[in-house]
């Protein structure tokens, strides 16, 4: 038993078993060899992208309305959401209804867990990840190489358009929330417009400056003729000889011309009144206007932002039919499960001869 703890007894033990160890060590190569045939060759594709930048979503970037250019490559947020949108439900959902792989794959699809099946299936062939330089690179395996290079292309072009749906998913509740504004200040505006006007024809103003300087004209002018002609009245009923049908003339003029200087005096009062009301609510109506235009303009620019079409991805290397198969390596399956069973059979040779004086059933009966 010493001996058989050396390197030179290790060897000689080994020596004497080794036509069992030879014959072991064949036929588990030639077992591996003839199984490795009947396994299906895999071929895989490849396509490499980069992640596009939402600032190209973003209108006021487009349109040049802020100081910052716009970033083209996406950032490591961006590679997150497109490594989760690469692995997600809907995403595998598509390929499997796009390609019938239930039946590509042989699952029966009326089976309860079908989907999980095909699922499984579709993940252990396919693969996504995040390469050094940056890139996101998309293998699709499968044992019919043009059908591998259609599920990658078709993976990745879906994957531009969830991604792309997801920001054009924020820009329609962005434009929900502009039109909503829009209304609520056309509501407001009409509202404004409607006090304004009921102001203007109680107070009688419709144009503050030209008003002002066309009335005070009117009421100097209309002062000045009752003035005058007061005193040509006055003068008049001094003097003898004057007829007295003049004077009555005169006086009816005068008379009316009293009436207009009051009543012009009333509407200067009215206008005076008035003007501020007018004025604060031509303000608002105007600052109204104002905010509701600059809306319409955004939401102009936020549905040009919206109909514009860019893409998600940059490809970088379309996937292609691949010529050589990816698995199985058959030669490296030999070479691996003929070590493996030598390392096994050495193991129990050498436990085998290191134990085999001991009295194994006098020690289990002893218990």
């Amino acid at each position: 038993m010493d001996n058989t703890l050396t390197l030179l007894g290790v060897l000689q033990t080994l020596f004497r078993w080794k036509k069992q160890i030879i014959r072991f060590c064949l036929i588990a190569a030639i077992g591996t060899a003839i199984i490795s045939l009947f396994l299906p060759n895999y071929y895989k594709s490849t396509t490499i992208f980069l992640v596009a930048s939402p600032d190209q979503a973003k209108p006021e970037l487009i349109f040049g309305k802020s100081e910052y250019g716009p970033q083209y490559y996406g950032n490591e947020d961006d590679m997150d959401r497109v490594l989760t949108i690469s692995e997600s439900s809907e995403l595998v959902t598509f390929l499997v209804d796009s390609f019938d792989l239930f039946k590509h794959y042989g699952i029966d699809s009326t089976g309860r867990k079908a989907p999980y099946k095909v699922r499984e299936r579709f993940l252990d062939l396919y693969n996504v990840k995040r390469t050094k330089l940056g890139a996101v690179e998309l293998s699709v395996e499968d044992t019919d190489p043009i059908m591998a290079a259609r599920i990658a292309k078709a993976a990745r072009e879906q994957i531009n358009e969830i991604n792309l749906q997801i920001i054009k998913s924020g820009q329609q509740k962005s434009m929900l929330t502009l039109q909503s504004d829009i209304a609520e200040k056309e509501k407001q505006l009409k509202i404004l417009g409607d006090t304004l006007a009921t102001l203007r024809r109680y107070y009688g103003i419709y144009n503050i400056l030209a008003q002002t300087e066309s009335m005070s004209a009117q009421y100097s002018e209309a002062e000045s003729d009752r003035i005058s002609n007061s005193a040509r009245l006055e003068v008049f009923k001094s003097q003898k000889g004057v007829p007295r049908d003049t004077i009555r003339n005169l006086e009816a003029k005068v008379r009316g011309m009293e009436e207009e200087v009051k009543n012009l005096d009333d509407r200067l009062k009215l206008f005076n009144e008035g003007m501020p009301l007018v004025l604060a609510f031509e303000r608002q109506y105007g600052e109204a206007n104002q905010s509701l235009s600059e809306d319409r303009e955004h939401f102009k620019i936020y549905q040009a932002a919206f109909d514009a079409v860019f893409p998600m991805v940059f490809m970088v290397e379309e996937a292609t039919p691949p010529i050589v198969k990816s698995r199985p390596k058959r030669s490296i399956l030999v070479i691996a499960a003929t070590a493996v069973a030598f390392l096994f059979l050495v193991v129990g040779i050498l436990l085998f001869e290191s134990y085999k004086d001991i009295n194994w059933r006098a020690i289990y009966n002893s218990e």
